[in-house]
């Protein structure tokens, strides 16, 4: 916060290449920021202004005479290792935190004094020409996100990032992806091209997510990645039939999603040539139909090699991209209504896709706090082209032959396409929704 000081100083710009600042803008744009709510109050503007106050307790607390200092040094200096640990999951590390903490957090609280009250009552016109990102900690426990609204009234060539971490945990825990935040910006504005996130980043620009589609070559998923495309996102999609996958369009890769090596293959050539994704549709599946006593264990193998195995993966090469980045993301993985309606002939399909269902609800409740959403999606009778592969327990391949042509006039009399699957799909991103029957 006080390094705005420098940088709104007139004639900065040219003495400054550029400026990363986390957790919030100057003093004096808080200040406008605050007042405009206030001034031309509406119920969201006041609902955050009156959160910002709740969450800035601490600077009533600063003005304290005596009280804080004495709490610093006696207490909160000693004990800082272990709130961090308690607050924001910071490990202990050797040497941290600095011998001079309590001295230091002494003069801190000097220039709370000092700054915070005439700023706030009377704040300055602070401009600056210098490009400047904000990096937003969605949990920081003290500054919250909306204050970097109306940010490009005061800079123009303005960046506004999330990071899924806390005040401190953003340097101390995930000072990886502030790096790459700020090493982004230097190299675009040195000349390179904008990087995914700081595109999705500058202020009025319009997202163009990264979508990637396990078995895109038809059906659902095919019907997904172009309702993807056509909203604008770029998109990637895997097939074990490449050209099936490239008639999709985008980018098309052939890939097994049962194969645990392919995946991370996969996952590594996205991340080389397109970056990390945004969205994860793991739809790749096969059909199978037979009784639980009636199928093999190589049926079973099979079933849940590409059914469960393959979302698995999709979820742990991708997954892990997204929490690492920690700006958030979106995984699908497509179940079906076997799930929960269990069917005596569709043993080893039911369990599968029972698996996937738990599976997300699993995950979610694990990435949440990285801002990774998971859906479940569950569709019922969808006209696809899984009949004309779905294999059957016990029967010759003639009997299967009649059983796949009997499935498929079923299904086309439901007559339910993909594309309605593909739309929930989106919808289900665009809300957070957890589970699309």
């Amino acid at each position: 916060v006080q390094s705005w000081e420098a940088v709104t100083e007139p004639g900065s710009d040219a003495r400054i290449a550029s400026f990363t600042s986390i957790s919030g803008p100057c003093l004096d744009h808080m200040g406008y920021w605050m007042r405009d709510r206030w001034r031309r109050p509406s119920p969201r503007g006041l609902r955050r202004a009156l959160s910002q106050q709740l969450h800035s307790w601490y600077v009533l607390l600063f003005h304290v005479p005596v009280l804080p200092e004495l709490v610093w040094r006696l207490v909160v200096a000693k004990r800082w290792p272990l709130l961090l640990h308690r607050l924001e999951g910071v490990p202990p590390r050797p040497g941290h935190p600095a011998r001079t903490l309590a001295r230091d957090a002494v003069h801190g609280l000097s220039l709370y004094r000092a700054n915070f009250r005439p700023r706030l009552r009377r704040p300055r016109e602070r401009r600056t020409e210098v490009p400047v990102q904000v990096v937003m900690p969605v949990h920081d426990r003290y500054v919250t996100p909306p204050l970097a609204e109306g940010l490009q009234r005061w800079v123009p060539r303005l960046w506004r990032r999330r990071l899924y971490a806390g005040h401190w945990s953003a340097l101390l825990r995930d000072g990886a992806q502030v790096a790459r935040m700020v090493t982004e910006l230097i190299d675009h504005v040195g000349g390179a091209p904008e990087a995914r996130g700081l595109a999705r980043a500058r202020a009025g620009a319009k997202a163009r997510p990264l979508v990637v589609v396990t078995g895109g070559g038809s059906g659902i998923g095919r019907a997904t990645a172009r309702a993807f495309a056509a909203s604008g996102a770029e998109v990637v999609v895997c097939d074990l039939d490449e050209r099936a996958a490239r008639e999709t369009g985008g980018h098309a890769y052939r890939v097994d999603v049962s194969d645990e090596a392919q995946m991370r293959r996969f996952a590594d050539e996205v991340l080389r040539a397109h970056g990390v994704p945004d969205i994860v549709v793991n739809n790749a599946g096969v059909g199978h139909a037979g009784t639980f006593l009636a199928t093999t264990g190589e049926e079973w193998r099979r079933v849940l090699d590409v059914n469960l195995w393959g979302v698995i993966h999709g979820c742990q090469v991708f997954g892990k991209l997204m929490a690492e980045r920690g700006e958030g993301g979106h995984i699908v993985n497509v179940a079906s209504a076997a799930a929960y309606l269990p069917v005596k002939s569709l043993a080893a399909y039911a369990t599968s896709k029972a698996a996937v269902l738990m599976l997300s609800d699993v995950l979610r409740a694990e990435v949440a706090g990285r801002g990774i959403g998971v859906s479940a999606i569950c569709p019922g009778l969808v006209d696809t082209g899984i009949t004309r592969t779905t294999t059957f327990s016990g029967l010759s391949e003639e009997e299967q032959d009649r059983r796949r042509d009997a499935a498929t006039r079923a299904y086309r009399r439901r007559n339910f396409a993909p594309e309605r699957v593909a739309a929930e799909i989106l919808r289900a991103v665009e809300t957070g929704r957890a589970t699309v029957p």
